[in-house]
């Protein structure tokens, strides 16, 4: 039974009136989310075929190479197990597990925003006014996690047709069925909280479980038949086993979880009223305890900024561990050390693997920064800045609150990546240290850019989003498929010097430093001059 027709016999079509017309809505507001998210999810992935043929051309390397993984369980807890020696196979093998991960968050950002974010706003109960359905928005929001899914598969089925049509069928499907799972999930927990922050949090923390159950049960087992494995969604998608014979019952998991998930979330949507939830929220102290704007700030933004933190501690010990590893790993392979080369630095071997990781951890930081510079448009569009700027806060205060948890958050995480390091390699401590700080510069340039939106052209400040992940792209991929200089360039990361191992030089590092000063002073100029949103 599908959740539609669940809806259908429940309530009959007037649950589901006006879905159309919300989905065309919510197409609409998404429509810089999705493209970028669902693009960057695509050439990610098919990117990796001509990757992979350079570094491993001859069945012998690629035979090695699954000797390597199978022996060494730090790697198949990071990226899985190799099922093949295809370069089909080594493709779902190495970007299977993460690019199934992002789609599950673009399905829950999708679902959240349009469900909890439009209730807990108030928008939600303006629409529930007209003639509209009770289970019409969270159908909407359902549908349009499908459609990002449905546009990825499509993609990768396609892209990797060349590979064989078989096994490219097989990863689109899985993953976006893996984006589904987590979009019903969303729409489960969404019923249950009453604050869209905390309904991510969750999701995310939910998320986080299941990537670290694939990543013990790979890391007992080199064939994915642990128990931890099977209790993954994310072990149900390299289980499917594309390009390795592949195992088409599994896609029968996912069915089931997403039917079960949609049936409950629908069942709890419709014994709620509009704005409510299911867990009660606590009620706050009769004085209040927020004396300053940046108080509010810190109180809004704290737990992600402990989520990402504790997250990038934990990576980083996880990369610290492999670090030994790598030159085992790569072992005469000239094209895999070329690429490390590219992103880390011509240094040794394993300065350079240091360096690369060390990079993709601030890359990552870029989309914390853009998330939390733009909670600013969250709290003006949802009308929650309105009243605190009615009283004795000015614009430029209320905004530095802000700005302080973004920037110094970045701080805060790039630390703790490098005491996750430091703890996981047991060497360089000063070194690792400074190579994470050194990528501030760079995290702070995307952040400007954040802030520049949001204060002169509020209406596109979500183009940010794909401001950062354009650079994601070119940082991970660029040198992957030796991709021009300038091409690399396009990037503030481009011109950071490669740490450790290479030398340090304070030209770059200070200009983007300015950079990122000019950038949040002209954002900050706009924000003082324009219109606030009403």
């Amino acid at each position: 039974m599908t959740a539609t027709s669940f809806a259908v016999r429940s309530g009959g079509t007037r649950q589901l009136a006006g879905t159309g017309i919300l989905l065309r809505f919510a197409l609409r507001r998404d429509r810089v989310l999705i493209p970028v998210w669902v693009a960057v999810n695509t050439l990610m992935v098919l990117s990796m075929p001509n990757t992979l043929k350079g570094l491993y051309g001859t069945p012998a390397e690629r035979t090695d190479l699954i000797h390597q993984v199978a022996t060494n369980a730090s790697f198949r807890a990071l990226i899985g197990p190799v099922f093949d020696t295809s370069i089909g196979a080594l493709t779902a093998w190495r970007v299977g597990v993460y690019a199934g991960v992002l789609a599950a968050v673009t399905s829950l950002l999708v679902v959240v925003r349009h469900t909890r974010d439009e209730e807990e706003s108030g928008r939600q109960e303006l629409v529930a006014s007209g003639m509209v359905g009770r289970r019409a928005s969270l159908t909407a929001a359902l549908l349009a996690a499908g459609v990002a899914n449905a546009v990825l598969a499509l993609l990768v089925t396609a892209g990797l047709a060349g590979q064989g049509g078989t096994g490219a069928l097989a990863l689109g499907l899985g993953l976006a069925a893996v984006g589904m799972v987590f979009a019903t999930t969303a729409a489960i927990v969404a019923q249950l909280t009453e604050s869209a922050r905390l309904a991510r949090g969750l999701i995310s923390a939910v998320l986080g479980a299941a990537f670290v159950l694939r990543a013990a049960g790979d890391s007992a087992s080199d064939d994915g038949s642990s128990v931890l494995t099977w209790l993954s969604p994310i072990g149900w998608l390299e289980n499917l086993r594309p390009y390795a014979r592949e195992r088409w019952w599994v896609l029968l998991l996912f069915v089931a979880a997403v039917a079960i998930q949609a049936v409950v979330a629908y069942e709890l949507a419709g014994r709620r009223d509009v704005g409510m939830s299911f867990l009660p929220t606590r009620p706050g102290p009769a004085a209040g305890r927020l004396g300053t704007a940046g108080a509010l700030a810190w109180r809004l933004q704290r737990g992600s900024v402990f989520g990402w933190g504790v997250s990038f501690l934990v990576v980083g010990i996880v990369y610290g561990g492999l670090t030994d590893g790598v030159t085992d790993l790569v072992g005469d392979n000239e094209n895999a050390r070329r690429i490390f080369e590219r992103m880390g630095g011509r240094s040794g071997l394993t300065d350079a693997f240091l360096a690369s990781m060390v990079g993709m951890m601030g890359l990552i930081a870029a989309l914390y920064v853009v998330g939390s510079v733009l909670r600013l448009n969250g709290e003006e569009t949802s009308g929650r800045a309105e009243p605190v700027l009615a009283n004795a806060v000015g614009r430029l205060r209320w905004a530095a609150g802000h700005l302080v948890i973004a920037f110094g958050g970045s701080v805060l995480i790039m630390l703790l990546t490098g005491l996750g390091f430091i703890v996981g390699y047991g060497k360089e401590a000063g070194a690792i240290l400074g190579a994470c700080l050194v990528q501030l510069p760079a995290i702070w340039v995307i952040g400007g850019l954040a802030v520049l939106l949001y204060g002169v052209l509020p209406r596109a400040a979500t183009a940010a989003w794909g401001v950062a992940g354009a650079v994601l792209l070119i940082g991970w991929v660029g040198p992957a498929l030796n991709a021009p200089q300038a091409v690399l360039n396009l990037s503030p990361f481009g011109h950071l010097p490669k740490l450790p191992g290479g030398q340090m030089e304070w030209t770059p590092v200070l200009i983007l430093l300015g950079l990122s000063v000019v950038l949040v002073g002209a954002g900050l100029a706009g924000l003082r001059r324009r219109d606030m949103t009403t």
